[in-house]
């Protein structure tokens, strides 16, 4: 019976091994998976439509520095003490293009919110993600011009706290999207090719916002007079 009972345990084991992952998730798991893809597409979709207003935004609050404080910067030089102020800029580019899409990211983490998976760490990563959308697209400006100024006053050597106040804010709630190879194992069919949607329109977006990110932070360096 020993013998019998061994096989039977190995005959259970190699059937688990050999059955697809997808007959071993949770109809929840599927079902979130699902739901979590549909919202990405449409989220990454509205984004990728956005960027022209983003962009006139974005332009908009370069004209305003340029009007307030232009070449407030210059006779700074660039190392690692003035990171804080340059990466301020980034973020001063962040709430702005973030806020333009307020709308879209607060339905987003509606979606997402509610879902959950058996393995918690997806939950997490997914939850997590679509909350930091949530929260940057809520995210105050820094009065730029104003700790520029600062910065400016003390010769270049000292960061302003408020600086220092903005740049922590950000840091703590910037996120990246959950790798969607994590999600693989709990898509059937219907969610695969969901996937494959997602996965061209991520890469679609990333390369456009790379470039006008890239465009845009250049710009507003140069307003600033801010080395690189």
């Amino acid at each position: 019976m020993q013998m019998l009972g061994g096989a039977v345990i190995v005959a259970v084991a190699l059937a688990l091994a050999l059955t697809p992952a997808t007959a071993l998730a949770a109809p929840r798991d599927t079902a979130s998976t699902g739901t979590y893809l549909a919202a990405a597409a449409t989220d990454l979709r509205a984004a990728i439509a956005s960027m022209p207003t983003i962009e006139a935004n974005v332009d908009a609050l370069d004209r305003g520095y340029a009007a307030e404080c232009p070449r407030v910067a210059a006779g700074s030089i660039q190392d690692e003490a003035a990171d804080p102020m340059t990466y301020e800029v980034a973020g001063a580019l962040w709430s702005t293009a973030y806020r333009t899409d307020a709308k879209i990211a607060q339905a987003f983490d509606q979606a997402v919110k509610p879902l959950r998976w058996s393995n918690a760490k997806i939950t997490r990563d997914v939850v997590g993600y679509a909350a930091s959308l949530q929260e940057l697209s809520v995210l105050a400006p820094p009065d730029l011009c104003a700790d520029m100024r600062a910065w400016s006053a003390t010769g270049f050597e000292t960061i302003p706290a408020s600086t220092t106040q903005f740049d922590r804010r950000v840091e703590a709630i910037e996120g990246h999207p959950p790798p969607l190879s994590l999600l693989a194992p709990y898509e059937g069919p219907a969610q695969r090719g969901m996937a494959a949607r997602v996965a061209s329109l991520e890469a679609r977006f990333e390369a456009l916002e790379g470039e006008l990110s890239q465009k845009w932070f250049d710009m507003t360096l140069e307003t600033l007079a801010l080395p690189q």
